[in-house]
């Protein structure tokens, strides 16, 4: 558990570190002085300079950071941010959000060169490795929340008495449960290394959309590609969770609108550290594919036109492109201020929320 731990906690920081990077790169690249590049925020630990840039190590471990002379205001000058064109400053900034994409494409295409987990249809059996049943979600308040299964655990078996069926099929194992509604049903769970049986008692007539117990299945197996296809099948597959992710947002705002539970789960950092650690007793393949998914989710977060994230920057910069001189920068430091308050409001809000879930 411990190693798990720490494994989520460096690659959290390590998906921070190569974000900061992308915008480090691309300063370097345009000529901008790089007053510091920090892992982690001040007070500073440890620090050394090359060159005219300070590489730093510092004690709150929650990201890492770098600091671009001119970036907010100061003397315009060829070294700085503000003194160059508008173009290399917007590359500049969606540089840090390129390198998520850049990130998420390089560790799936390793995950498809050794094994991808995949979703295959209960026909498929050529070419697979270790394929089984898998679930895939958990809705709140059934049978199965309430007796602790959780997204990602394996059926290995399904029994009712003495009467047992194992297999890797959805089919199989969601007509054993539907045929044995209101019946005490054992699985027998497999998490990560740990196998464990749980007993539930499945619904008679559950709610609209739900099955009797609670859980969405889904047959999963490991699906590997030589190298040369697993570079193209690693982008394709970075492409199209991306276009999913945007899909998923686009459907929740929509369901706002018209007086709908969005069906977006909000989670801060402990939320996402939890499920981290969970991932990481899933094995190797899982857990790169979530730090992938992961990835992508801040790629877009980060695009939001949203002061104190790079979208907001960008916004910046999209106006003084149209006034062709730009915002002040007091007023832009107070709205950035204004909003990383609020940011900062709602990320606690969200780890009490968090904390009460999983505990």
């Amino acid at each position: 558990m411990i190693l798990a731990i720490l494994i989520a906690f460096f690659s959290l920081i390590g998906l921070m570190v190569l974000h900061e990077f992308g915008h480090f790169i691309l300063a370097k690249r345009f000529g901008v002085n790089v007053e510091e590049f920090g892992i982690g925020y001040p007070p500073r630990i440890f620090g050394k300079k090359i060159g005219e840039t300070i590489y730093s190590i510092n004690a709150l471990p929650f990201g890492a950071f770098v600091k671009i002379q001119g970036e907010i205001g100061g003397i315009e000058s060829s070294r700085n941010f503000g003194g160059k064109p508008i173009w290399q400053r917007i590359l500049i900034v969606i540089g840090g959000v390129v390198s998520f994409w850049v990130i998420s494409a390089v560790i799936l295409s390793f995950v498809m060169g050794f094994g991808a987990p995949t979703a295959i249809s209960d026909e498929e059996n050529e070419g697979l490795k270790n394929p089984k049943v898998q679930i895939v979600a958990v809705d709140p308040g059934s049978p199965a929340e309430i007796a602790g299964i959780k997204i990602g655990d394996t059926i290995k078996t399904v029994a009712i008495g003495n009467y047992q069926i194992s297999t890797d099929k959805v089919k199989e194992v969601q007509e054993f449960i539907v045929s044995h509604k209101g019946e005490e049903i054992t699985l027998t769970i497999e998490r990560g290394k740990e196998v464990s049986t749980i007993s539930l008692v499945s619904r008679v007539s559950p709610p609209a959309g739900e099955g009797p117990i609670g859980v969405g299945l889904a047959r999963t197996a490991l699906k590997s590609y030589p190298w040369y296809q697993a570079i193209w099948q690693g982008i394709l597959a970075t492409f199209n969770l991306t276009v999913a992710v945007i899909q998923g947002w686009a459907q929740a705002l929509t369901n706002v609108s018209r007086g709908l539970p969005s069906g977006v789960q909000v989670m801060g950092p402990v939320g996402i550290f939890s499920l981290f650690t969970q991932f990481s007793q899933l094995g190797i393949n899982y857990f790169l594919q979530f730090i992938a998914i992961i990835s992508i989710y801040l790629a877009l977060f980060n695009l939001l036109p949203i002061p104190s994230v790079d979208g907001g920057k960008l916004l910046f910069l999209g106006i003084e492109a149209v006034r062709k001189r730009p915002v002040s920068e007091k007023v832009e430091q107070r709205v950035t201020t204004f909003f990383f308050s609020l940011l900062i409001l709602l990320m606690i809000f969200v780890t009490i929320k968090d904390v009460m879930r999983i505990f």
